[in-house]
């Protein structure tokens, strides 16, 4: 058995916070005991139980990131599964969810349960999209229900945006029928000259028009639209604009099923990161304005946005080192995404560690249908033990990439072990 001890167990599923000793005997939890219990007292008299001593840390679910690319199979020169899930592990996530943009794409029902079956060696939760449209061109619906059944818990054509409105209304129709959410890169091309930065000042400077938040906003807009003649349940991706922010509180206000979420870059940083940072802030919505970064906090605190994902995307270092027009978006953030977090909402007061950990657990995995994201006895055994207050050093990453501004700098909540299915598959005491 594996007995965590004294641990200050934080879990928003149930609204527990306090010390919690918890007992884990192969891939469930046993029991969760407060101080002092008898019945762990005698565990701990048989010296073939492993303790893990958590005083003055917290303990709460594993992380859940319903937003990740592993770029594999086809791209893994940038990442694998296998390296992805070790850069999730270390940022304490045992559930992850892979993006399917993928060549072969995460259109057919072979390469769904290929990418799983290799997820299965990787100790962690490895979950998988189906995407939207056939090699996602926007031109024709996937067999839906084929790829549901081979695994896939979710639809997204990520990285491209839907921009046929009846397309959209079909596959809206077919996904709730199956009970799936779509999930949804809103950028319109027609508005955008070159992605990755805003259209602003600091892309006039660089000498690029870049793409303004119409192109983002204008889609929201018609999906949130197109959700509610429907009834299906969408998600929008990555949001970046306070107008979009806006445009999903009114509509879950009215009852729409519309969910959102927010990366630690867009809550974190702003357009100006470009200046210091180069391609390494450039992704796809691109960072905005210092109002719409407060206006994703505020959604945040508000539960408008109820899903923090990282949009981990590892790209090779010579791909990156291309003129700022020429570089692909996106950076990793698998490592990163909870210190971001203590960091930019708990630090700050904007948000408690408890909504926090919601937005990084319970909360997608909700959303998206996976058992995952809670601590309760005869539950899956998936855990992260931190230090909300201790500092790290992010000097090397865990992933086959390191495209990211964070790298080099000192952040606060270090992370003692993940623990995914009863094992401790990340570790540094």
């Amino acid at each position: 058995m594996l007995i965590i001890k004294n641990g200050y167990m934080v879990d928003p599923a149930s609204g527990t916070e306090g010390i919690r000793d918890i007992v884990i005997d192969g891939d469930k939890i046993l029991k969760i005991c407060k101080e002092g219990s008898d019945f762990v007292a005698e565990l701990l008299k048989d010296s073939s139980n492993k303790v893990i001593d958590a005083t003055g840390k917290t303990v709460a679910p594993g992380l859940v990131d319903g937003h990740v690319h592993f770029r594999d199979p086809g791209f893994t020169y940038k990442e694998d599964i296998e390296s992805g899930s070790k850069a999730a592990a270390r940022g304490g996530f045992t559930s992850v969810i892979m993006m399917g943009n993928t060549e072969p794409h995460m259109d057919n029902v072979e390469t769904i349960r290929d990418a799983l079956a290799r997820g299965t060696k990787t100790g962690l939760r490895v979950y998988t999209c189906a995407n939207v449209t056939r090699d996602m061109l926007g031109k024709e619906l996937c067999a839906m229900k084929e790829l549901i059944d081979a695994g896939a818990v979710l639809f997204t054509d990520d990285g491209k945006p839907i921009t046929d409105a009846d397309l959209m209304e079909r596959a809206c129709v077919e996904a709730a029928k199956l009970g799936k959410v779509i999930s949804l890169h809103e950028e319109n091309p027609e508005f955008i000259t070159d992605n990755g930065i805003n259209a602003g000042e600091v892309a006039e400077k660089l000498g690029l028009k870049g793409s303004p938040r119409q192109a983002e906003v204008s889609m929201v807009e018609r999906d949130i639209d197109i959700a509610e003649k429907t009834g299906a349940h969408i998600v929008v991706q990555h949001i970046s604009a306070a107008e979009s922010v806006d445009l999903i509180r009114n509509a879950r206000k009215r009852g729409v099923k519309v969910s959102a979420e927010a990366t630690p870059h867009h809550f974190t940083l702003t357009e100006k990161a470009v200046l210091k940072y180069g391609s390494l802030a450039k992704m796809n919505p691109p960072l905005r304005l210092e109002s719409d970064r407060k206006a994703i906090i505020e959604g945040l605190k508000d539960g408008s946005i109820g899903i923090i994902a990282t949009d981990h995307a590892p790209h090779a270092r010579e791909e990156k080192q291309k003129e700022l027009r020429l570089a692909p978006s996106g950076i990793t953030g698998l490592e990163t995404s909870l210190a971001l977090g203590i960091r930019e909402l708990v630090n700050t007061g904007y948000m408690t560690l408890m909504e926090l950990i919601d937005r990084m657990t319970i909360g997608p995995a909700r959303v998206y249908g996976i058992d995952a994201g809670y601590i309760i006895e005869g539950g899956m055994a998936d855990l992260v033990i931190f230090d909300p207050n201790a500092e790290w050093n992010f000097v090397q990453s865990n992933s086959k990439s390191s495209n990211t501004p964070f790298l080099g700098e000192r952040l606060p909540g270090k992370i003692y072990d993940t623990i995914c299915k009863g094992q401790i598959v990340y570790e540094d005491r």
